[in-house]
């Protein structure tokens, strides 16, 4: 299952590091990153593949809350259809 995490936030260093960190620790797989620091604010999307993760994405989304709450960021993840299927137009 490919999911979509977003991170937003006022910048500060280590935020990558730390999600690319429970990525590694659960076998998550990170295909594509993409992030920008507007203004001072953070702010990134990364898509992922839990194919090969051995937890869920109720899992992954407590450990990703969790870190959050930790760095003073809101990180979100979201199954990539059901992201896809809100944010279409038209």
């Amino acid at each position: 299952m490919k999911v979509v995490i977003t991170v937003v936030g006022v910048d500060r260093t280590g935020i990558i590091a730390a999600v690319s960190q429970i990525m590694a620790e659960n076998k998550v797989n990170i295909l594509t990153i993409n992030q920008v620091i507007l203004d001072g604010i953070f702010n990134m999307a990364m898509i992922v593949d839990m194919d090969n993760s051995d937890i869920t994405l109720d899992t992954l989304q407590d450990l990703l809350k969790q870190k959050g709450d930790a760095l003073g960021v809101e990180i979100r993840a979201q199954n990539q259809a059901i992201f896809d299927a809100m944010h279409r137009v038209g």
